[in-house]
């Protein structure tokens, strides 16, 4: 199983994108996190400042909006080139509606749930999804504390997954570092967005490194233990 790793740029200096976006290199995916001050208590940014990331990101864009009325904007992200878009499902009213329309642009789909949101819900519906996207933090802000509560949201969809043979990504947000990623990999994550661990590292292709062999070990003994 591919192990990806996607630093959230919430945790660089946005003066100097730029450089920080040649630091993270050795990433699969840059995580753009975008907050409208409603949905979430925090403001980043928006199309504008998205669409100049992209310009000059030699990574792909997985962007995260973490905003209100996401059936109405999130198109506008995806027709920027974003190569994945995650909304939230307690802010969406028809997430499959929304998740073809993102599709049918050519941007992979995703759907995020907060903490206290179940997930059972979407179970059934994973198919039409390229990707969950589990909360293991409140989301607003970085430098959050891991929740480990979280993780039976993830041992399902994972569950789910095995029985529906679907190729969708369980992707975890909010205090990875190299002792969590390990937690949520046994949960089932296979992408992982870090910000802090990776960006306020002197090395950060380093840590990146680090961050995937801990989790590629987990997966690694869990594939062998089934065996």
């Amino acid at each position: 199983m591919s192990i990806r790793i996607s630093p959230s740029i919430l945790a660089a200096d946005f003066v100097n994108i730029e450089r920080d976006l040649g630091r993270i290199a050795a990433a699969d995916l840059v995580h753009v996190d975008v907050m409208d001050n409603h949905f979430v208590p925090n403001l980043t940014f928006g199309p504008q400042m998205v669409d100049r990331i992209q310009q000059v990101s030699s990574l792909p864009l997985d962007v995260h909006l973490m905003i209100d009325e996401p059936d109405r904007w999130a198109p506008g992200y995806a027709e920027l080139g974003a190569f994945s878009v995650t909304f939230h499902a307690e802010a969406t009213t028809e997430p499959v509606v929304l998740a073809r329309r993102l599709r049918d642009i050519g941007a992979r789909a995703g759907i995020a749930l907060k903490p206290g949101t179940p997930v059972e819900p979407y179970l059934d519906l994973l198919h039409e999804f390229d990707q969950v996207l589990v909360m293991t933090v409140e989301p607003g802000f970085g430098g959050q504390s891991f929740m480990p509560e979280t993780m039976p949201k993830l041992t399902l969809l994972r569950d789910a997954l095995s029985r529906s043979g679907g190729d969708v990504w369980l992707q975890v947000d909010g205090g990875i570092n190299e002792d969590t990623v390990s937690i949520a990999a046994e949960a089932g994550a296979n992408t992982f967005v870090a910000g802090s661990s990776v960006f306020s590292s002197d090395n950060p292709e380093l840590r990146i490194s680090a961050l995937r062999e801990a989790a590629a070990s987990v997966h690694s003994h869990r594939h062998a233990s089934r065996s």
